[in-house]
């Protein structure tokens, strides 16, 4: 009788294992419907139709560390009360100046021109400082010091040219980036769109 009993809690094991694998079955597929309900389907619609409002001018705060504050302010303390048109002049200057000296270290690149480059970075350097563009200005002065054989410090030299033209591709990549970044704030800044 022990046997018949054992058989017995099996077959009762095995048809409340198979009950339970369809109510499972059943959970799984009553909670699949509501997933696929058209509601959720039009919320991110609407969403999307909403236009963005538009954004003011940045104010100098908003550049962060990409810019120097006291010596931007510097340059538009010379601007009249009424408008920036001198500040902007020295901005869209350097603008001009940015876009063909970064065609400049793009062809010297291809040259393997390493002094060429390190006097690029030096230039540029120097404009950028001027304005106080933080990261466009340590960019370039790696620029230099790569050019000039040496470490991104200045402080050792490094006698391998291919690995100087390397180092000068990645940064010139970046301070590219970093320029893009700033002068579309700058142009931001002075109701120019990007």
């Amino acid at each position: 009788m022990a046997h018949t009993t054992t058989t017995s809690a099996t077959s009762t094991s095995t048809a409340s294992t198979a009950s339970t694998a369809s109510n499972a079955s059943n959970a799984s597929t009553s909670t699949a419907t509501p997933a696929t309900k058209p509601v959720s389907k039009t919320e991110p619609v609407e969403e999307k139709e909403k236009p963005k409002p538009k954004e003011g001018p940045p104010t100098l705060a908003d550049f962060g560390d990409r810019m120097d504050q006291a010596t931007f302010e510097q340059i538009l303390e010379m601007d009249d009360e009424d408008d920036k048109d001198f500040s902007r002049g020295i901005v869209f200057g350097f603008f001009d100046q940015a876009d063909t000296t970064f065609e400049q270290m793009e062809t010297a690149i291809k040259d393997k021109d390493l002094l060429t480059l390190s006097q690029l970075g030096h230039f540029l350097k120097g404009s950028s400082a001027t304005l106080g563009l933080n990261k466009v200005r340590d960019a370039c002065e790696k620029i230099q010091h790569f050019g000039a054989g040496k470490d991104e410090t200045g402080s050792t030299d490094e006698p391998d040219d291919e690995k100087s033209l390397g180092k000068i591709k990645e940064t010139l990549k970046d301070v590219k980036e970093d320029y893009k970044d700033v002068a579309g704030l700058l142009r931001r800044f002075y109701g120019e769109e990007e």
